[in-house]
């Protein structure tokens, strides 16, 4: 059975890699809101423009790098963006420590570390195509996605555990440490890696940058997919900074239920992530993405009605469970079929163009609703989130035939 065999050496040192790093930002969920809330008392404005900016300008920062990346051996741009995420973290407990620590240390740090982590994905994404067999990888998306969704129910608790014994700034410093020995991991991939087509290439064009925007939103089933994800992604995210103060500061919740609330319910995520191969194989991958992708926009708005004391606790994680099991399903069936539907001379300049969006969306969102939490309340614009991710399912591509469909036009022009 191929969704329980090795896939090979190579690969289990690219899983290593991610699994350490994964792990790492798990022991660091929601550490700047922490540090902006806890150490710099920030309010929702500030700590909401944290997300954002961090956010948009590392999108900005990234665009010229997917089609920088897609001319180049993939695996040194990972170590390398692996090796500025270190150093620009481990600048923060640094700073802590000699007692200059300011607000705007880190949003310069929130925009390093974004652009770098577009960078990595679209680098890595475009190297696991050229890495393994089509066939399998679901079977690799998924074993990426329960690692996540492993480390995040493992991490946040930790975590807060580690905050409270040790101090604010802990937590950053694991999640430093952690690309260094991802870097490490990549580097002990070994094995060749074939020059890109263009690896000669001395300049952008403006052709390059747009390319993979043209490709996602040219495809029938792609643009729709991606209209669906920034949308969903946006709101969910803009729950996240509001959420730190509601329940931080005005709820009274101590860091280590913070960080639990946010953890334990992770483990459907590695539920939904394990039974996305055997449901798309007994399914179909269009109608296991699209339940999905309807049911993961029913839970957040739950999150309007937390309240304090061990009530508000069960809330959020019933409601954080569900939807994470609904990502967990969804997210792998989508990242292979975007590698499945893009051809390698533009995987990472699409990849690139999908996280730049998704970061563009997700900043302009959070500033927005910041906002509109400090107008009204936080509360409020959890809620105001919540109902319009009800309307986001009207984005999914609803026909079934069109995934076949464009699989037979790529067929063709292939064969011509």
């Amino acid at each position: 059975m191929r969704g329980g065999r090795a896939l090979g050496r190579r690969f289990g040192w690219l899983w290593a890699a991610f699994a350490v790093s994964a792990y790492g930002s798990g022991l660091g969920f929601g550490a700047f809101p922490l540090l902006a809330v806890v150490v710099l008392h920030c309010g929702p404005v500030q700590v909401a423009a944290l997300a954002a900016a961090g956010r948009a300008v590392g999108a900005l920062v990234a665009v010229p790098l997917g089609p920088w990346m897609e001319f180049r051996r993939k695996r040194p741009v990972m170590v390398a963006m692996d090796l500025i995420r270190f150093a620009v973290l481990m600048s923060v407990p640094l700073a802590f420590a000699l007692g200059r620590l300011t607000f705007v240390q880190l949003l310069v740090v929130s925009v390093v570390t974004a652009a770098a982590d577009i960078a990595f994905r679209a680098a890595s994404g475009a190297y696991l195509k050229s890495l393994l067999p089509p066939e399998d990888l679901l079977v690799a998306n998924s074993r990426f996605e329960s690692t996540t969704w492993t480390a995040t129910t493992v991490g946040p608790p930790l975590g807060g555990a580690a905050i409270g014994l040790l101090g604010p700034v802990t937590t950053v410093i694991a999640d430093a440490v952690s690309y260094l020995l991802s870097a490490l991991g990549i580097r002990a991939i070994g094995g060749t890696e074939p020059p890109p087509a263009r690896a000669a290439a001395p300049r952008l064009r403006a052709g390059d940058l747009l390319e993979g925007w043209r490709h996602i939103l040219s495809h029938p089933t792609l643009r729709p997919l991606f209209l669906n994800t920034l949308a969903v992604n946006g709101l969910i995210m803009v729950a996240e900074p509001l959420m730190a103060v509601l329940l931080l500061d005005r709820l009274g919740y101590a860091p280590w239920q913070y960080g639990l609330v946010f953890a334990s319910p992770c483990v459907g995520g590695l539920i939904g992530s394990r039974l996305a191969r055997p449901l798309a194989a007994r399914y179909g991958q269009h109608r296991v993405m699209l339940t999905a992708g309807v049911l993961r926009a029913c839970w957040p708005v739950g999150l309007a009605f937390v309240g304090p004391g061990a009530p508000g606790i069960v809330l959020i994680i019933t409601v954080q469970l569900g939807l994470v099991t609904c990502c967990g399903l969804f997210n792998p069936l989508l990242a292979t079929y975007r590698l499945e539907h893009t051809d390698p001379d533009k995987l990472a300049r699409t990849l690139a163009a999908w996280s730049i969006s998704s970061s563009a969306a997700i900043a302009a969102l959070t500033a927005a609703w910041g906002l509109l939490a400090a107008t009204t309340s936080p509360r409020t614009a959890i809620a105001a989130a919540g109902v319009l991710l009800l309307a986001t399912p009207l984005l999914l591509p609803r026909r079934k035939g069109t995934v076949a469909r464009q699989g037979e036009e790529e067929q063709t022009v292939s064969v011509t």
